[in-house]
């Protein structure tokens, strides 16, 4: 049998520490910032905020769309201006302090201003159509907004990575003729046809490492970190394209859109029977009041909390087939465990999560699952060939 590094690893070592820390420190910075979100939201419900938010508004642009889209943007940029100072510190000042990021202030600052440019871009005319819909249909709202969300969910999956990905990151084919052919050989043996398969510039915001499947239909295609192309050899690069590949293979993207439009069904009939019940006991009149539009956001913040353990448990089932492809595929479980460590090690993540954490935050399986599942496939491989 093999000898891998997983083996090498004691469990507490500097490296696993180092991990430990990163990992809890922006686990501690994410709970704090929904927690500045959550109360802030509460403070306009039950303080006033959001009717003197309405005024202010109102005395901008008193035409009710206008005043809509006043409204939501003062209710957000104040609420980033509240959260600046923990994803400052959490994704500059953290990811700096552990050699994670390649980027200087101003950098970061034009990269999360562009990033908030596009997402203004996209939600705006989700927010009209919304407002529209809760106008409309006070009571059955929820039925025609889902189906909006559903159908820009998927032209958003189809589209980003050749009209948004593109604004942030430089897509380039890969160079590599060797990594190409053996690419190849793992499409054509599994008779899976991949449009592109491309490498990105990750390199010029962090030194994390990633791979990724992205698109539907013609714009479907596997990314690859240049971190990864420089800091990973063939085989380990070959697994972690064969894990990708998984992904087209079950169809995940398909079916994760789909258990989405389950679960955004859901969470909007939740959020309107919610919402509708306790309207008046807060002093709002109606539900397309604009200045009870944060009551209706805080309750599918909350939902999201619940849902989001749920959605992790499916992605995690995904990840694993993925992972068994992979192995199945290639073979090659020695280079899937240098793989996952070298993964865990650039990438600081945490091999070893405390078991509630993983159960209610990972959308993947902890490092170590991985790894243990790989070599079980390795020993049951072993096995057979000896018999």
């Amino acid at each position: 049998m093999f000898k891998t590094t997983a083996e090498k690893v004691p469990p507490h070592s500097e490296e696993n520490t180092l991990s430990k820390k990163y990992s809890r420190t922006k686990l501690v910075l994410s709970f704090l910032e929904y927690a500045v979100t959550l109360a802030y939201f509460l403070f306009l419900i039950f303080a006033g905020g959001s009717l003197w938010l309405g005024r202010v508004a109102e005395g901008w642009v008193p035409q009710t769309y206008g005043k809509l889209i006043v409204f939501t943007l003062l209710l957000f940029l104040l609420n980033g201006v509240l959260t600046a100072p923990v994803k400052f510190y959490a994704n500059f000042i953290v990811d700096h302090r552990y050699g994670l990021s390649n980027q200087n202030f101003f950098q970061w600052l034009w990269e999360d201003l562009k990033g908030t440019l596009v997402g203004l871009v996209l939600t705006l005319p989700l927010l009209l159509v919304f407002y529209y819909c809760l106008h409309r249909w006070p009571v059955w709202w929820w039925l025609p907004v889902g189906t909006v969300f559903f159908f820009f969910s998927v032209a958003l999956a189809k589209l980003a990575p050749v009209l948004i990905f593109p604004i942030f990151y430089k897509f380039s084919p890969i160079e590599n003729e060797d990594l190409k052919s053996h690419i190849v050989s793992l499409c054509d043996r599994v008779g899976i046809r991949v449009r592109e398969i491309l490498s990105f510039n990750l390199s010029k915001t962090t030194e994390k490492a990633n791979a990724a499947l992205t698109g539907l239909g013609k714009t479907k295609r596997i990314i690859l970190s240049d971190t990864l192309l420089k800091k990973f050899n063939l085989g380990e690069i070959e697994v972690i394209f064969a894990h990708e590949l998984g992904h087209t293979y079950f169809g995940h993207i398909r079916k994760t859109l789909i258990s989405g439009f389950i679960f955004t069904y859901a969470g909007l009939f939740l959020t309107a029977w919610s919402f509708r019940l306790t309207l008046p006991h807060l002093g709002f009149t109606c539900v397309d009041q604009i200045e009870a539009l944060p009551l209706l956001f805080l309750y599918l913040l909350l939902f999201g909390l619940i849902t989001t353990p749920l959605q992790n448990i499916l992605s995690r089932y995904y990840e694993r087939q993925a992972d068994r492809f992979a192995l199945e595929l290639t073979g090659n479980a020695k280079d899937f465990v240098e793989a996952m460590n070298k993964l865990s090690e650039i990438n600081l993540s945490d091999p070893r999560p405390n078991a509630v954490v993983e159960f209610l935050f990972y959308s993947h399986p902890s490092i170590e699952k991985r790894i243990e599942a790989a070599l079980k496939f390795a020993r049951k491989d072993y096995v057979e060939m000896a018999v």
